[in-house]
């Protein structure tokens, strides 16, 4: 399926590795020209000229930490006039409700709701400029059904989300979509991180805590990241026109809900 999106450009947030890789990869693989920004310059230029080297587009590559404000400038800068923005960043540790004080909250909240309003604030403009623009932000099935021990990014996840269902639609006659990409469980280094926590709480093996935690999903096992690529591709095409201020579960069906 061509989607409409080859020669534009994106910008791809915490995209080294994990499902930000996946989606720049994606992006690539339709023809968009990439902005790829994560904190490690080794790990982001190895990634960046594989996608140059694999599918011929440009990639433009910013280290930096988007959660502080000299990320934030520099980043912002370097991605002016993109039509796409895919908002990532890793989820804050897991924890009991007991552990988090103030600032933890405050670095949650900067992580994952402040930054992606920022960037939006910052480079939606431009595509209302040329009517026509996309955003995604990846956030976490935990806006739909909240994971206790992840309560920290429950908070922040959600009020991401209460930002996009309202600007989503002041947006949208502009032709630009905002939407939200809500992942499960899927084989990453962070789902890998919080098996090896529960191996260690629970004085269980690591193959166990991941056997467990799969009988849970419906669909049985973890997600490919080559297919979470792909979803965030097409709701970043020429066929989500239509799609607004919509949170698309990926999660195997591990949300247990009617709607």
């Amino acid at each position: 399926m061509d989607l409409g999106i080859k020669g534009k450009r994106a910008l791809v947030c915490a995209s080294s590795k994990g499902l930000g890789l996946a989606c720049a990869t994606a992006l690539a693989e339709a023809g968009v020209n990439l902005v790829m920004n994560a904190r490690g310059a080794e790990a982001l230029e190895a990634a960046a000229q594989d996608l140059r080297d694999r599918f011929g587009v440009e990639v433009a590559t910013v280290a930096v930490d988007v959660t502080t404000p000299e990320g934030q400038s520099k980043l912002i800068e370097a991605a002016q006039g993109v039509d796409i923005l895919v908002n990532n960043a890793g989820g804050p540790p897991p924890g009991m409700w007991t552990d988090w004080d103030r600032d933890d909250f405050v670095a949650a909240l900067d992580a994952n709701m402040l930054t992606p309003i920022a960037l939006i604030k910052a480079l939606v403009p431009g595509m209302i400029e040329k009517r026509w623009g996309r955003v995604v932000n990846i956030t976490s099935q935990s806006v739909k059904a909240p994971i206790a021990v992840l309560g920290l990014s429950n908070s922040a996840r959600a009020g991401l989300t209460g930002y996009v269902a309202g600007t989503s639609r002041q947006v949208a006659p502009h032709g630009v979509c905002i939407n939200n990409l809500l992942p499960g469980s899927h084989a990453t280094d962070r789902i890998d991180a919080l098996d090896r926590g529960t191996s260690q709480n629970q004085g269980i093996s690591f193959e166990e805590a991941r056997a467990a935690r799969q009988a849970t999903i419906p669909a049985g096992r973890d997600g490919n990241p080559r297919d979470f690529g792909a979803t965030c591709a097409f709701m970043c095409s020429q066929y989500a026109s239509f799609m607004v201020g919509q949170n698309v579960l990926l999660d195997g069906g591990n949300v247990n809900a009617t709607l």
